[in-house]
């Protein structure tokens, strides 16, 4: 289905918003944006030892709040927002071992609970919410090795159950909700990259591979896009002007202004890349956006509906940086 033309942002109108650092410089910290303000849980400290350290900055007013701390410390958790609550599952502890504990945050309370732990730790799992429920995919265990789980928690029992596996194991992949559909793609195996895209359907709570796709690549930079249609669930065929224009890895990648956003990452340089692109899907073509004010890799991305904001990550060492891509017509 062709994108209107008015739906895509003009290149000019995105701008960056650089926001006040983070007390503690962290990568591999999990943000959650709840009623306004950006929660930053946990992460990996430059003494790489997970934080558990916790801040919440208020968006409108610019200004960070300290919060009580997690639990238990950790990084490469995830965490979805529950209401007026927030959750965080897994992640890695300070021997490297993942993590099955679950907690919550009651904002208004200003404590944190824990919750019913996960069966099998595991790192690196993607989350979501959808009716109350959260959805827990894949992530990686004790032994290293990637898994296929996924789980279900509903918060009015404190239990979490078991779901239909993933057909591919992975960690540190990408979900999103479409419909009653998780999508889930990408991720990880080890050193080697997954390519597949995998859906989740929770009507009758069956998983299809929307189209052909080879598992696993090799390690290396790329600076490939596909593109899928979910309406009539056939990948579009890739022309070199759906390339992006620089090969990169470990960047955010978003959406905005009716564009894809992949900003910052790693290239073939020693250091991080501060550029920025933007699919344009009406023109076909990659464009670049003004660039990263802090250029740096494995930022923590989070979306909203007018905003990208890259959170920490790294430079020379861990990061304190907060930046966000903004609309300039609603910002």
């Amino acid at each position: 289905m062709p994108v209107p033309e008015m739906a895509v942002t003009p290149v000019k109108s995105l701008f960056w918003e650089v926001f006040p650092p983070m007390s503690t410089r962290r990568v591999y910290c999990t943000p959650v944006f709840l009623d306004g303000l950006v929660y930053v849980l946990g992460g990996c400290s430059e003494t790489g030892l997970p934080l558990d350290t916790a801040e919440a900055l208020d968006v409108a007013s610019q200004t960070w709040t300290q919060l009580p701390s997690l639990p238990t410390a950790r990084a490469g958790a995830t965490a979805v927002a529950l209401g007026n609550r927030l959750l965080v599952v897994g992640g890695m502890d300070a021997q490297q071992s993942p993590l099955s504990s679950v907690e919550i945050y009651n904002p208004d309370e200003g404590k944190w609970e824990r919750k019913a732990s996960l069966g099998q730790p595991s790192m690196g799992i993607t989350s979501l919410e959808k009716d109350g429920k959260v959805y827990a995919l894949g992530g990686m265990g004790a032994d290293t090795t990637p898994q296929a789980l996924v789980r279900v928690y509903e918060p009015a029992k404190d239990q979490w159950q078991p779901l239909p596996s993933m057909p591919t194991p992975r960690y540190g992949a990408a979900s999103f909700l479409r419909g009653n559909k998780i999508y889930v793609l990408g991720g990880r195996q080890g050193k080697l990259p997954v390519t597949a895209f995998e859906a989740f359907d929770l009507e009758p709570g069956g998983l299809q591979q929307p189209g052909p796709h080879n598992f696993y690549s090799r390690p290396h930079f790329v600076s490939t896009m596909e593109e899928y249609d979910t309406e009539l669930g056939v990948w579009i065929k890739p022309t070199r002007a759906s390339r992006m224009r620089e090969k990169r890895a470990d960047f955010v990648a978003g959406c905005l202004g009716g564009r894809v956003i992949a900003a910052g990452g790693l290239g073939n340089q020693p250091s991080p890349l501060g550029s920025v692109e933007s699919y344009n899907p009406v023109r076909k073509r990659w464009e670049y956006v003004a660039p990263l004010p802090s250029p740096r890799c494995s930022c923590a991305g989070l979306q909203t509906p007018h905003m990208l904001f890259l959170i920490g990550g790294v430079a020379q060492g861990p990061s304190n940086a907060v930046e966000a891509l903004c609309q300039r017509e609603t910002v």
